[in-house]
């Protein structure tokens, strides 16, 4: 009898690690978005994690007569990316994100994660900077 319950545990916790590392930790998709960086912050009271929204050019909506605007919102990890975008508010950018099927507290409150910078242009001046990442 003992040895069926350690079996049953034993498969159990190996179902359990399964569904975490596949929720948590398997990369869902990778792309990348275009659009102004909003607004870009560090926040958090245990974790201290870097979150940001990006505005997509144009306007779609279901529902005719009404405009909805297409935000990204995103986390960071890395340290040199998150440097970078804190320089880039209203700023047009290219951001190349991975996205998980959940959210954990140590890599930010979106389950999407920017991995780096794809280009920055400066709508005023119109300069176009790609960032070699």
């Amino acid at each position: 009898m003992r040895r069926f319950v350690l079996l049953v545990v034993g498969i159990l916790v190996l179902v359990l690690a399964g569904f975490i590392a596949y929720k948590y930790y398997f990369v869902f998709g990778r792309g990348v978005k275009a659009g102004e960086l909003n607004f870009f912050v560090q926040k958090g009271y245990i974790f201290k994690t870097y979150e940001g929204r990006l505005i997509q050019t144009g306007y779609r909506s279901r529902q005719p007569g009404s405009i909805q605007s297409n935000e990204f919102e995103f986390s960071v990890v890395d340290e040199r990316v998150a440097q970078k975008l804190m320089t880039c508010s209203g700023k047009l950018v290219e951001l190349h994100y991975r996205e998980y099927l959940g959210a954990l507290p140590w890599r930010g409150f979106s389950p999407y994660i920017v991995d780096s910078i794809v280009s920055v242009t400066d709508p005023i001046t119109n300069k176009r900077e790609v960032v070699p990442f």
